[in-house]
């Protein structure tokens, strides 16, 4: 499995490491884009440095290298995540502005009808928001925003993270045991 793994400069960035991690160690390849505001964030909010993320990606690549292999259709991929996905990353793939590589990669991802999973993080939503969200649902995109759930009795902010990590990757068709699953018996 090939994908392609966007960390944008939302707030949340653990979410993406977190995914890394888990696709790494599934031995799945891996094409990171981060925005220079996602790398700010990344120094912000956890204690990792920009050098220990690249680390879990197969392939980094430079945010303004849109000449790299992710930004062209050619480049077989089995889709693309986005997480945390910020309201300007999001405006820029509602509105193919592709000033950049992880919105180029974006773009490309949509244009060849592959999965591409945008885990929004912002409260409260505006109406623009909202609508940019349904532009990019009817281009084929999945919106998950990154809000937990809780019937898996989540103990630790770990599990939380673990759960929507979790759901991204079943977006993808990545099979993982991340979080306990409604029906289980483990889950009420």
């Amino acid at each position: 499995m090939r994908f392609v793994v966007g960390i944008s400069g939302a707030s949340g960035v653990i979410y993406g490491i977190r995914a890394l991690e888990v696709l790494k160690k599934l031995g799945v390849e891996i094409h990171l884009v981060m925005t220079a505001a996602a790398q700010d964030t990344i120094r912000l909010e956890t204690g990792l440095g920009i050098r220990e993320v690249k680390r879990l990606a197969t392939r980094t690549h430079r945010i303004d290298d849109v000449a790299s292999a992710i930004a062209s259709g050619s480049f077989p991929t089995d889709g693309m995540v986005v997480i945390p996905c910020s309201m300007k990353t999001l405006s820029g793939i509602a509105t193919g502005y592709s000033d950049n590589l992880l919105l180029r990669a974006a773009d490309v991802t949509l244009k060849e009808r592959r999965r591409l999973v945008l885990v929004v993080r912002e409260t409260p939503l505006s109406l623009v928001h909202l609508e940019n969200m349904v532009s990019v649902t009817r281009a084929g995109a999945v919106v998950l925003p990154a809000i937990p759930a809780f019937y898996h009795r989540p103990r630790t902010v770990d599990d939380l993270v673990d759960q929507i990590v979790g759901k991204a990757l079943d977006l993808l068709g990545v099979e993982n045991t991340l979080f306990k699953r409604w029906g289980s018996e483990h889950a009420p």
